[in-house]
Order: C-alpha cells, then sequence, then structure tokens
C-alpha cells in the first residue's frame, strides 16, 4: 500500500503529463493542411483584411494608397475543457495502470481537438456567414468592378449543387491551399495543457476523496477566403471535380484580377471528403489508366484528405 505524499502526487503528475503528451503525438493533424494558425493575444480577433488580395502596379509618381474597404470579421476565442476524477484508494493501492491509457486518450483528444473544429465548420459553410455577409458557401458572393472595392458589384458563386435534392447529398470539397492563407483559420489563444487539483484542503479533494485532472484549452477557428474554397453537394464524379476546379481556377480579385487558384496541381489543391467518398476519391484522382487503358486527366490533380471529422451539411432554413 502507497502512502499518499507531496512527492507521489508530483511524480504522477509526471507520469500523467508524459502519458498526455504521447497521446497527443499520434494526432494526424490534418487541420494544419487546411486552415491557417492564428495565435491570439485577446478574447477575438477582427479580421477586416479580409477580402484584399494584394497586387503590384507601376510606381509612377507618388504611392498609389489604396483605401480598400474594411470588414467587421471577428472570431472570439472558446474555452474547451476535459477533467477526470483519479480516486486517492487507486494510488493507495498501487492501481494506476488503469489511468494510463485514458490520460494518453486526453492528449489525443486535445490535439485532435483543431480538426473537429475546422473540419466541422466546413459542413457549416453552407448556412453560416464569412466576411462579406455571405454563406461561406453561396452563388452569390460580391466582387467589385475597381480593384479599390467600388464601382459596383458582380457576383460569383463557389457553390455547387444537385439539380434536385442537394440536402440529400454527402457534400465534399475542393479548397486551394497554395498561398500563406489557407481558406480556414484556427485561432489559438492558449495551448491545450494538462492541470491538477491535488491538494487535500481543496474541497473536491477533500469531500470526494479523488484528484481532478483536466485539459484547458482556448481557440475557435472561422473562415476565410471564400475563394479558395468550393463546396459541393453533388455526386463526386469527374464531370463535377472538373467543373469544380473550373470555378476555382476562375476566381478574380476586386477589378478583374485572375487569382491564379486551382493550379497548383496536386501540391496546391485539395480534395477533402469524408470516409464513404474515399473510395470514390481514389477512383477519380489516385487511379492512371481508366475505361480499359485510356489515360486519366485528373490522375494526381488534387491531393486526397479523407477526414473523419467531417460534419454533415448543415443546410440553412
Amino acid at each position: 500500500m502507497a502512502i499518499v505524499t507531496d512527492t507521489l502526487l508530483s511524480g504522477l503528475r509526471t507520469g500523467f503529463n508524459a502519458a498526455f503528451k504521447r497521446g497527443a503525438g499520434r494526432a494526424p493533424g490534418n487541420w494544419k493542411q487546411v486552415a491557417t494558425l492564428v495565435k491570439s493575444t485577446n478574447a477575438s480577433n477582427t479580421y477586416g483584411w479580409l477580402g484584399q488580395f494584394p497586387k503590384l502596379t507601376e510606381w509612377v509618381g507618388d504611392r498609389a494608397v489604396k483605401s480598400i474597404k474594411e470588414y467587421g470579421y471577428a472570431i472570439t476565442n472558446k474555452k474547451y475543457e476535459n477533467t477526470v476524477g483519479v480516486k486517492r484508494t487507486d494510488i493507495e493501492d498501487d492501481n494506476l495502470g488503469i489511468y494510463a491509457p485514458m490520460f494518453e486518450e486526453m492528449g489525443y483528444a486535445a490535439a485532435t481537438h483543431p480538426d473537429e473544429l475546422v473540419f466541422s465548420l466546413l459542413g457549416q459553410g453552407f448556412s453560416t456567414n464569412c466576411y462579406d455577409g455571405q454563406f461561406f458557401f453561396d452563388t452569390d458572393h460580391p466582387v467589385a468592378v475597381n480593384p479599390d472595392g467600388t464601382g459596383g458589384n458582380a457576383t460569383v458563386s463557389n457553390l455547387i449543387d444537385a439539380a434536385a435534392s442537394p440536402e440529400s447529398k454527402t457534400p465534399w470539397y475542393l479548397l486551394d491551399v497554395s498561398r500563406t492563407l489557407k481558406p480556414l483559420i484556427f485561432q489559438e489563444r492558449t495551448s491545450p495543457e494538462l492541470l491538477a487539483i491535488t491538494d487535500t484542503r481543496n474541497d473536491t479533494v477533500f469531500m470526494k476523496d479523488e484528484y481532478l485532472y483536466g485539459t484547458r484549452y482556448r481557440c475557435n477557428v472561422g473562415f476565410g477566403f471564400w475563394q479558395q474554397a468550393i463546396g459541393v453537394r453533388d455526386d463526386l464524379t469527374a464531370a463535377n471535380f472538373e467543373k469544380a476546379l473550373g470555378m476555382l481556377q476562375s476566381f478574380q480579385a476586386d477589378g478583374g484580377r485572375p487569382l491564379g487558384l486551382g493550379t497548383g496541381g496536386k501540391a496546391g489543391t485539395l480534395l477533402v471528403v469524408p470516409p464513404s467518398l474515399y473510395a470514390a476519391a481514389r477512383k477519380l484522382i489516385a487511379v492512371e489508366l481508366v475505361n480499359g487503358g485510356e489515360s486519366n486527366p485528373w490522375y494526381d490533380a488534387a491531393t486526397i484528405v479523407n477526414v473523419p471529422w467531417l460534419m454533415p451539411a448543415v443546410v440553412a432554413a
């Protein structure tokens, strides 16, 4: 029987932290492929520059300062937690082997939390506004006639819907990740950490005879440039892939300047699918020959990202 001392509790915390880090190290971190990490220093961050794609112009005379309109798109950090109790009797009875896997899972859960937030956000893009006040995936995003955001707007779509009942189709996504900024934003205020309450004077420890260990995380997610993403609620076919890629490559900034998106090949273009569409995605772009020996025009046209955290599309009421 072990005597529970401060030294023993300190050693346990070190061991639990090590298990926590082992679990975190096993997380895939797919979110980094589609989201820009922004380190936050406040309760929220406002991304007033969204919508601006800078370009160079010939310098004649003084600099031409462009007063491009700002957007009031803000992402407010949220708090997340995960807490478990370790019974004092288990420490006394040297019955701690049952806890190591649990702390590894806590570490894994903390490290995959960004994946869950980021990829769940894609499904919400059909019914959630981005910086321009439109749904992230929509048919009428405004694009100004002039580079300074004036002169009226044309409307542009980054949404492909089935002709009938698009809500019944499993959505998939074509994303351009060739730029420094990616289609989504993962905003992190604090890194995930494992905290502990082991003081016997604490009410929970005294009354319930257990020590508390918990994860704390402050972060949130939001949308970046809609021009870098196509949302498709239709079958994953060669025709629809071609249509989505064509839309991505046709996008222009204010003033009609081509953005050059979707032209980076496999390295810069992602086909993001849930597990139910993974086989179809591989048949579409991971097979070099089709139809009994014909060259596949879409072979290696994008990188497939198979994501279990993708949520079904949320349809606006």
